[in-house]
C-alpha cells in the first residue's frame, strides 16, 4: 500500500505541476460548483441530499472512517498503547481523503476530464492522466494501471481478511466456516468484474452503511472509555 500511494502521489504532484496554472481555475470551478445558485436550488428540491449522500457513501469507502473496519487491522498490530495505535491510523484518513483525493479531485477537474460525456468510474482518472502528463497516453494509462492493480489487489485481500476475523469471531474459530467463506469471497471476486459500475458502487454503499450503524452504536456506546483511555495516555505522555 505504501509503495502504490507513493507512485500514484507522485505522478499526481508531476500532473498538477505541469499544469500548475490550471489550478486556480480548477480550484475557483470546485468552490463555484459547490455554492453557486444553481447548486443552492438545486439543493431546495433535493440535489443537495443527494451531493451530500454520494459525497459520504465515497468518503467513506475511501478511508473507511466509522465503519469499524480498519479497526480490525489496527487491532492486530503490536503496540503497548491503544491510544497511540489509534492515533496512527487515524493518519491514514488524512493521507487518504484530504492528500490523495484532493489531487485526484484537483487532476480531475484541471484537464476536463469531469466533463467529458460517457466517461464513468476509473475512465475519468484514466482520461486525466493521459491528457495532463506528458508522457504519451499509453505510458500514462499504463502508471495508472499498476497502481490500480495495486489498490484492488490489496483491497481485495483487507477486505477478506475482515470478514474472516470477523467470522472466526462469531463462529468460536471455526476452520471450516472460513474455508467456505473464502470460497464464496473468491466467487464474488469473479462476479464482480462482470457487474456494472453503478450497481458494483450501490452494493459498496449498502453493506458499508449496514457496517456503520452497529459501528456507531458502539462508538456512542464506548465514547466514555476512549475519552478515559485517550486523557490516560496523553496524562502520562506530558510525564
Amino acid at each position: 500500500v505504501p509503495f502504490m500511494a507513493i507512485i500514484y502521489v507522485v505522478f499526481c504532484v508531476l500532473l498538477l505541476l505541469f499544469n500548475v496554472t490550471e489550478i486556480p481555475h480548477a480550484i475557483m470551478t470546485i468552490v463555484k460548483g459547490a455554492f453557486s445558485p444553481a447548486a443552492v436550488t438545486g439543493g431546495i428540491v433535493g440535489s443537495l441530499m443527494i451531493a451530500m449522500q454520494m459525497g459520504i457513501a465515497r468518503g467513506i469507502f475511501s478511508n473507511e472512517a466509522g465503519l469499524g473496519s480498519a479497526p480490525i487491522a489496527a487491532a492486530a498490530a503490536q503496540t503497548k498503547e491503544s491510544v497511540r495505535q489509534g492515533l496512527v491510523s487515524m493518519t491514514g484518513t488524512f493521507i487518504d481523503t484530504i492528500i490523495i483525493c484532493t489531487m485526484t479531485g484537483l487532476a480531475i477537474v484541471l484537464t476536463g476530464a469531469w466533463q467529458v460525456e460517457g466517461l464513468e468510474g476509473v475512465q475519468v482518472t484514466t482520461f486525466a492522466f493521459q491528457n495532463g502528463l506528458p508522457f504519451g497516453a499509453t505510458v500514462s494509462s499504463f502508471i495508472l494501471m499498476i497502481c490500480l492493480v495495486f489498490f484492488a489487489f490489496t483491497t481485495i485481500l483487507g477486505w477478506d481478511y475482515y470478514g474472516e476475523r470477523c467470522l472466526e469471531y462469531f463462529s468460536g474459530g471455526s476452520r471450516g466456516s472460513v474455508l467456505a467463506y473464502r470460497w464464496l469471497y473468491i466467487l464474488a471476486v469473479s462476479i464482480g468484474p462482470y457487474m456494472t459500475v453503478s450497481a458494483v458502487w450501490t452494493i459498496a454503499d449498502i453493506f458499508n452503511g449496514l457496517m456503520a450503524f452497529p459501528n456507531m452504536i458502539a462508538l456512542i456506546v464506548l465514547s466514555g472509555v476512549v475519552v478515559k483511555e485517550t486523557r490516560s495516555y496523553f496524562d502520562r505522555h506530558k510525564l
